[in-house]
């Protein structure tokens, strides 16, 4: 693979990445916004397993976005 192949390949690699990590920040932050209960407290002190895998259906819903964006 040439150098500039290869450089072009890696920037974009860490553009999806920033894009792909600033999703799941922006995801996370509209659900503790958007939520009237603490969701720190439900999962860790209450263990509310159900708002736990809620959050990751979410967050992996984003991933299989983010992830067929940079597919194609």
């Amino acid at each position: 693979m040439p150098q500039h192949e290869l450089a072009h390949t890696l920037l974009v690699t860490l553009l999806f990445g920033g894009v792909g990590m600033a999703l799941f920040a922006i995801t996370f932050w509209i659900i503790v916004k958007i939520t009237p209960f603490s969701i720190r407290k439900e999962i860790e002190e209450d263990q509310n397993v159900a708002l736990a895998v809620l959050i990751g259906a979410v967050l992996l819903g984003i991933a299989w976005i983010v992830g067929a964006a940079v597919h194609g």
